[in-house]
């Protein structure tokens, strides 16, 4: 008899889940086996946590797993004293920051960094390329490609144009914005789109309210994400 069989690969991706809050939800994070978990310091949003707060959750995060500090405009004094007090791996500036300025400020404690750019749609790939450029020139570890909003730096629940995404970038790219645990399948069956990131980033796609994580939604997205939603 004729037999058939169909191997399925599916690359899986790092995921880093940000914004985490509280011991359960990174309780949940650690068991899904998450490659990073973000630590947003910036007071408006609704995943904000206090330095003192972030420093005590930190201990219950494996050696193996990157801790991002999500910093938003920060000054240099502010985030030392951040940096003293919480034990992370890699400042993510999501603000209005230069190359130059998330150098500068990496550099005064000797942290590697991340930068998101907000896609807006009259951002070329050609122009995201160029920045992604700069990034790199000042000594980026990565970039973060982010859903632009006039009034939000992040948590928009907006997915951009994934195709405007570059291809042969000089910098690992994490692709944000709007992703969910229904469309992280859309993201792994792109085969083109696999090949140009590094990795996905969710905050609000895994929320049950504002600043909230939902595990039924962190587990249906890990499950959609290695299974590409088959």
């Amino acid at each position: 008899s004729l037999r058939i069989f169909i191997w399925i690969y599916v690359m899986v991706l790092p995921v880093k889940f940000c914004g985490l809050t509280n011991s359960k939800d990174i309780e949940v994070a650690v068991r899904l086996g998450v490659s990073a978990i973000g630590f947003v310091f910036y007071p408006p949003s609704p995943r904000y946590i206090t330095p003192q707060i972030a420093q005590t959750l930190v201990k219950e995060i494996p050696a193996f797993i990157t801790i991002v500090a999500l910093v938003v405009n920060m000054e240099l004094n502010e985030l030392k004293i951040l940096s003293q007090t919480v034990a992370f791996d890699v400042i993510q500036f999501h603000g209005n920051e230069s190359a130059n300025d998330c150098q500068r400020l990496a550099n005064a404690i000797n942290k590697r960094w991340i930068k998101a750019i907000q896609i807006n749609s009259d951002l070329t790939s050609d122009e995201i390329l160029t920045k992604i450029d700069e990034l790199k020139k000042y000594g980026a570890s990565g970039v973060i490609l982010d859903a632009y909003h006039p009034n939000k730096l992040g948590g928009t629940g907006t997915v951009f144009d994934w195709s405007k995404i570059p291809k042969h970038s000089p910098l690992p790219i994490y692709l944000a914005g709007g992703l969910t645990p229904d469309n992280i399948s859309d993201v792994v069956q792109n085969t083109d789109l696999t090949k140009k990131i590094s990795g996905v980033d969710v905050s609000g796609g895994i929320e049950s309210q504002k600043g909230v994580k939902d595990e039924y939604k962190m587990d249906l997205f890990i499950k959609n994400l290695t299974t590409g939603g088959l």
